[in-house]
């Protein structure tokens, strides 16, 4: 053999030697133990912590809290003008041409010349009779009020107040723009207005106004 023949075995042995004491240097026994339970540790309690709760959506919560509320929701249409997503982009008598619970107020409405009076009011609550309720009046005393202009306007505008009222605000006495007050009393979703008159369906929401439809026509005072 040649010289450098008999080198290779010794220089093998010194690359093993100096690699396995820097192994066991820079990992050691404990600390090498102690890296490998920390890392354990660390990866069991990602996997089994429990994931964070969602972050609460304010405007979902205020779309809940603002949804129509009543027996009577159910005849609303699902879809097109007439629902409540319609009626919600619409001034508020020409929403209520589209509700199919409306037409004898629609139909009063337009006789009085009231429509263009409450599609340009702001902020107004409208408690809107349905066409039950006015056919519970005698049929002589509504075709009297609908040939009588300044009656059908006194009692129209009898069921208007000058200000949005929410659920959370329609309880009490409400001066009206007929200027006599109606009162509201119970709680969602069992109200009274006058102390007759069930909200069939209430906070119903168009462009300008708050809508309660009622089961009775709202009579002013003399």
């Amino acid at each position: 053999m040649t010289a450098i023949q008999h080198r290779k075995p010794f220089t093998a042995l010194l690359v093993g030697g100096i690699l396995a004491a820097s192994l066991t240097a820079c990992g050691g026994d404990d600390g090498g133990k102690a890296s490998d339970t920390a890392a354990g540790a660390a990866t069991t309690a990602a996997a089994t912590a429990p994931a964070a709760a969602p972050m609460a959506d304010p405007a979902a919560d205020r779309a809940t809290a603002g949804q129509p509320f009543g027996t009577a929701c159910a005849a609303v249409p699902k879809d097109g003008a007439g629902s409540f997503a319609g009626m919600a982009a619409d001034p508020v008598a020409t929403a209520a041409s589209h509700n199919p619970l409306l037409s004898t107020l629609v139909a009063a409405v337009t006789k009085a010349g009231l429509v263009d009076t409450l599609n340009s009011a702001k902020d107004i609550t409208v408690f809107a009779p349905t066409d039950d309720a006015f056919a519970k009046l005698p049929k002589k005393d509504l075709d009297a009020v609908l040939a009588d202009k300044d009656k059908l306007t006194r009692i129209l505008t009898y069921h208007v107040v000058p200000q949005r009222l929410s659920p959370t605000t329609l309880t009490g006495a409400h001066k009206t723009l007929e200027a006599h007050e109606v009162t509201a009393t119970g709680s969602t979703p069992d109200f009274t207005v006058n102390g007759s008159a069930k909200v069939l369906c209430g906070n119903v929401q168009t462009a300008n106004a708050t809508v309660y439809i009622v089961d009775t026509v709202l009579m002013p005072a003399s």
